[in-house]
């Protein structure tokens, strides 16, 4: 006899005890996408930094729907908008395409430090900027974070962030839940007398990054122990001639129990 509560177990890599139950749904999805991945021994290290080259490479992913062993990235690594890319190496491509898509912005002084840690409020101006938003340019100035804040509150991408400070160095666990939020909320377009607007508002054909570039959708099913459990996968509808045999499941979540007895 099991209550079951909403948290959530994976067990991607051999350190998904340490991924915090709040994230632990958000990063297994991301790495069934293929979008962020974990390191070559097996682990994820969820508590441990990442660099803001790591992030554009995730983002560059994410708005491409490019995640090819061999991707396209290269094509763009020698568009050079800021003085430290030398040294960039393997994320040049990365950064620079989403330096040519506005997706990420470098520093007052023309740099970008690829190799400097990236804190929650740049890891939410870059995706929100792939969602749609800064077209009036609300991510610059002194009020930038504030602004970004604001957006990503009203979209509720920090719907599951608590008592964690944005300014400071984000964790890989804190990236893989911002963005995998932020993938789910409608992508806007801005009009500037409408502000930033959805389908909801102007009945245009705009859809999440998450379903536009991997038909990310999600379902309720159950185990083989007949637990309860959240499917995501590639929406099946959206092949022309389906084959349950070619469905992607990107991840398969089973919901902890709060208790347990034995009789």
């Amino acid at each position: 006899v099991m209550t079951l509560s909403l948290a959530v177990s994976a067990s991607a890599f051999k350190d998904d005890k340490d991924v915090s139950a709040d994230y632990a749904e958000a990063v297994a999805v991301l790495n069934g996408m293929d979008v962020f991945k974990g390191y070559e021994d097996g682990s994820f290290k969820p508590q441990g930094n990442i660099t803001r080259a790591e992030v554009a490479t995730i983002i560059y992913r994410i708005y491409t729907g490019d995640v090819a062993k061999n991707d396209k990235s290269g094509l763009y690594s020698t568009y050079n908008k800021f003085s430290d890319m030398t040294g960039a190496g393997w994320a040049a491509g990365y950064i620079g395409y989403c330096a040519n898509a506005e997706l990420v912005k470098g520093y007052p002084d023309g740099t970008f430090k690829p190799s400097g840690n990236v804190t929650g409020y740049e890891v939410l101006a870059m995706i929100l900027r792939a969602v749609g938003y800064d077209k009036n340019g609300e991510f610059s100035g002194a009020d930038w974070s504030l602004n970004v804040a604001k957006y990503a509150e009203q979209a509720g991408v920090l719907e599951n962030v608590k008592g964690v400070s944005l300014s400071a160095p984000a964790t890989r666990e804190l990236v893989a839940e911002i963005l995998f939020r932020a993938i789910q909320q409608p992508m806007v377009t801005y009009t500037p007398a409408f502000g930033y607007v959805t389908d909801k508002v102007q009945k245009l054909d705009q859809t999440s990054l998450g379903y536009k570039n991997f038909k990310l959708v999600s379902g309720d099913g159950t185990d083989d122990w007949g637990r309860p459990t959240t499917i995501w996968a590639k929406d099946a509808n959206a092949n022309a001639k389906y084959d349950e045999k070619d469905t992607t499941e990107y991840a398969t979540i089973v919901a902890t129990p709060d208790a347990a007895f034995n009789v």
